[in-house]
C-alpha cells in the first residue's frame, strides 16, 4: 500500500473506530520555563500505554480472512507488542511476540495479559526480529513490523490530525526516533496539512539507554526515505537529560513518560535549539518500569541539584556524625541517607568516612553547604 494522504484518511476512519483519542493537555511551567508556548500529546494515555496501538491495529484490520487463520508474529522490545496482541484480540487472531531477553518484564506480562504467546530472545530488538522472520518462514505466520511497514505508518499518522484539529496553531512537533514510523508518519501527515510546519526528531545515541523504545540500529527501508523527505532535523539527548524530562514531567504534570516518551522534552529543554511555538510534544508512552523509576528520580535530581551526593572526613569519635548533622541541618538541607565508613584502605584509623544524600534546593544552596562545612573544618568532596 503505498503511503500519502489519501491512506492516512482511511487509516484515520479505520482507527477511529478503536484507540482514544487522546489530550492536548498545554503545560504553562513548561512554557514559563522554555519561553514559548508548549502543548503535550499525551499517547501515554492511549490503550495500551503508548502509541503503537495505532498502527496495529490499523495493520491487523487489513488481514484477509486466511491471514486471520494464520496468525501473526511480531518483534518487539514491548509497546508494539502490546499493540501487537490487543490489536489481534479484537479479531480473535493468534499472536506470537518475540521479544528480546532483557526486555521489561512488566511489558511481557502486559502482552501475555491480552493474549499473546511470548517468546524470549536476542540480546536486542534487532536479533528479536531475526527470529520473528524465522518464525514467519517457518509457521506461515503474517509478520507485523513494528515500524517499517506503509499500513502501520498510516496508523500512527494519524497523531499529526489530531495534533492539528485541536491546535492549527501548532507550529513545531516534537517526536522521538527508533525505527522512524512514528516520525514519518506524522511528518508526512503535518506535512499534507500545513508544509511550513517544522517536523524535529528525537534520538537518544547512548546504548543502552533509558529510552529502550527507540533503541534501533537504524531507520527502515520505508521509513528513511519519507523521513529524508519531510523531517526538519534531528536532534539528540543525553540519558541525564531524559532522566530531567521523566522527572519534570512527573513534578509539573503528573505525567509518567517512559524514556522515549520523554526525548521531545529532553531536547526542548537544552538552550540554542532554535525552536519555534507554539511546540507539541508527542509523549509516545508511558509503559516506564516501576522498579526504574526511583533510580531515574535520583539522576534527575542529581542533574538539576536538589539531590546532593556528599562525602565528609570526621574524626573517629562519639558525636562526631551528630556534630556534622547539625551543620548540615543550619542551612536548611535535609539528609536522606547516610553510609559510615570506617574501613576503606588509606583512611587512618583515627578518622571515618561519611557518604551522605542530601535534598537540597539546588545548585547555589549545594555550593553554600560546602562552603559551611569547610568553615567549620570539615573536609568535603
Amino acid at each position: 500500500m503505498p503511503i500519502g494522504p489519501k491512506e492516512i484518511k482511511t487509516a484515520q476512519r479505520i482507527v477511529r473506530s478503536f484507540v482514544d483519542s487522546t489530550p492536548m493537555v498545554p503545560s504553562r511551567s513548561l512554557s514559563l520555563r522554555v519561553g514559548l508556548p508548549v502543548v503535550l500529546k499525551l499517547e501515554n494515555l492511549q490503550k495500551t500505554g503508548s502509541f503503537k496501538i495505532r498502527g496495529a491495529f490499523h495493520r491487523i484490520s487489513r488481514l484477509t480472512q486466511d491471514e486471520c487463520r494464520k496468525g501473526v508474529v511480531a518483534a518487539s522490545a514491548g509497546n508494539h507488542a502490546q499493540g501487537v496482541a490487543l490489536a489481534a484480540s479484537t479479531r480473535g487472531v493468534s499472536a506470537w511476540i518475540v521479544m528480546p531477553e532483557g526486555a521489561s518484564i512488566a511489558k511481557q506480562e502486559a502482552s501475555r495479559s491480552y493474549g499473546a504467546r511470548v517468546l524470549l530472545h536476542g540480546r536486542n530488538f534487532d536479533e528479536a526480529l531475526e527470529r520473528a522472520r524465522e518464525i514467519e518462514r517457518t509457521e506461515g505466520r503474517v509478520f507485523i513490523h513494528a515500524f517499517d511497514d506503509e499500513s502501520v505508518i498510516a496508523g500512527q499518522a494519524t497523531i499529526a490530525w489530531e495534533i492539528l484539529k485541536d491546535r492549527p496553531d501548532i507550529r513545531t512537533i516534537l517526536v522521538p526516533i527508533g525505527g522512524g514510523g512514528i516520525a514519518a508518519g506524522i511528518s508526512l501527515a503535518a506535512k499534507s496539512v500545513n508544509p511550513r510546519l517544522r517536523i524535529l526528531g528525537v534520538v537518544a545515541p547512548a546504548r543502552p539507554t533509558l529510552a529502550d523504545g527507540i533503541a534501533i540500529k537504524s531507520p527502515g527501508k520505508i521509513t528513511k526515505p519519507l523521513l529524508d523527505r519531510y523531517l526538519d532535523g534531528i536532534l539528540s539527548v543525553t540519558e541525564d537529560e531524559i532522566a530531567e524530562a521523566i522527572l519534570l514531567l512527573i513534578e509539573k504534570k503528573r505525567i509518567i513518560a517512559e524514556g522515549a516518551g520523554a526525548v521531545p522534552l529532553a531536547a526542548l529543554l537544552r538552550p540554542g535549539r532554535g525552536i519555534r511555538g507554539p511546540v507539541c510534544l508527542v509523549v509516545t508512552g508511558g509503559n516506564i518500569d516501576v522498579t526504574l523509576i526511583e533510580r531515574i528520580i535520583d539522576r534527575g535530581l542529581i542533574r538539576t541539584g536538589r539531590l546532593m551526593p556528599l562525602t565528609v572526613t570526621l574524626p573517629n569519635q562519639p558525636g562526631s556524625l551528630a556534630k556534622v548533622a547539625a551543620v548540615i541541618g543550619e542551612l536548611g538541607a535535609n539528609i536522606l541517607r547516610i553510609v559510615h565508613d570506617r574501613q576503606s584502605l588509606g583512611l587512618p584509623i583515627t578518622q571515618s568516612r561519611v557518604h551522605l544524600s542530601l535534598e537540597t534546593r539546588g545548585r547555589d544552596h549545594n555550593r553554600a553547604i560546602r562552603t559551611h562545612l569547610r568553615r567549620h573544618g570539615y573536609p568535603v568532596a
